[in-house]
């Protein structure tokens, strides 16, 4: 009996031994992790700027010096060799700091505290990189956004035609693609260059080539027609899918009252057309009146339109024909005038030489 009080009592001994053994390590457990409260675990980093292993103190230190220094330098953006900077004072960027810290150490102690025991005695990393929180004003990007497309975006330059000297024949001129910046993607690299430590690199402007309306191909289709004048010879040509198709003699105007050289396009088209006289010592007793179609009208059967006041007409006074005699318009002989008020259109091309 004795004997079994004395194993009874052994036994209980080594049991509270036990007991108190976890006590002791599971106070010694939860002493450790508290201590490690203020820890930053192995592997963590802040944008790409390493802080595991070191306390909030010292973390916050580095993340000053290594995180949001850096961040007062402009963003560069870069074109053609032409650099565009946007600084911190512009951008307004802040740093939260221990905002920063703070994720750093609950991402440490994440888990139970077994999970983190563990990972101190083993030594094993979290390798997470947090995102720095950096804050900045998206108003001042998209604005300097917008002044980038300003100065870097060309319009594209439609293919056209050039007459030779003299009007006889049209030269295709080839066109030019324009350039747009690609405003969402500059957007998006220069919010990130913003946030990003230590930015070393320039952020290199992308830019889409944007097609001309008219290209070289097309010109025939765009200009289906066109009329070029020749003030030095009095000819008139008219040009079909850009192939010469008629001549006509023509009478252009008389010194002080020049036809204006330079490209236009028929605005208007009239039979039989009304006169309306100008202010001029030119028209004499008939200046500032409104001569309907007639005789005593000298726009003769035929108007169009092409510039303030000056078109092409039909004359009865074909003896002008081959001479600067008219106040600015272009005379035709009736017949030619006809013929060719049939073969043009509103906005047809007229290029005066």
């Amino acid at each position: 009996m004795r004997a079994r009080l004395k194993i009874h009592h052994k036994v209980m001994i080594a049991a509270v031994a036990a007991i108190t053994m976890l006590l002791l390590l599971a106070v010694g457990v939860f002493a450790y992790d508290d201590a490690q409260k203020d820890q930053i675990a192995p592997g963590i980093s802040v944008g790409g700027v390493e802080i595991g292993g070191r306390d909030a103190d010292s973390a916050r230190k580095i993340i000053k010096n290594e995180v949001v220094a850096p961040l007062k330098e402009p963003v560069v953006v870069r074109f053609d060799d032409r650099d565009y900077r946007i600084g911190p004072k512009r951008l307004n960027t802040t740093a939260d700091i221990d905002g920063m810290v703070e994720e750093a150490i609950d991402r440490s102690r994440e888990g139970t505290i077994f999970d983190r025991v563990s990972r101190y005695a083993s030594g094993s990393e979290v390798n997470e990189d947090l995102e720095p929180r950096v804050d900045y004003d998206p108003a001042a990007v998209q604005s300097f956004v917008e002044e980038l497309a300003a100065d870097i975006n060309q319009d594209p330059v439609n293919a056209s035609i050039v007459p030779s000297s003299g009007g006889n024949t049209l030269r295709p001129e080839s066109g030019k693609p324009g350039i747009a910046l690609n405003e969402d993607e500059m957007y998006d690299q220069i919010t990130e260059a913003a946030a990003t430590p230590g930015r070393d690199a320039v952020v290199e402007a992308t830019v889409t080539k944007t097609p001309p309306d008219i290209t070289k191909k097309e010109l025939a289709k765009a200009y289906p027609r066109v009329i070029t004048i020749d003030r030095a010879t009095f000819t008139l040509r008219l040009f079909k899918k850009l192939k010469l198709k008629k001549k006509y003699t023509i009478a252009v105007g008389q010194a002080g009252y020049d036809t204006p050289s330079g490209l236009y396009t028929i605005q208007t088209k009239e039979v039989n057309p009304t006169w309306y006289v100008p202010e001029s010592d030119w028209a004499g007793e008939l200046a500032g009146q409104v001569i309907p179609p007639g005789p005593g009208n000298p726009l003769v059967a035929r108007w169009m339109g092409i510039y303030n006041g000056a078109g092409i007409h039909g004359t009865n006074e074909t003896g002008s024909l081959g001479s600067a005699a008219s106040h600015g318009c272009i005379r035709m002989a009736v017949p030619d005038v006809i013929e060719l008020f049939e073969k043009v259109d509103v906005g047809d091309t007229v290029y005066i030489q």
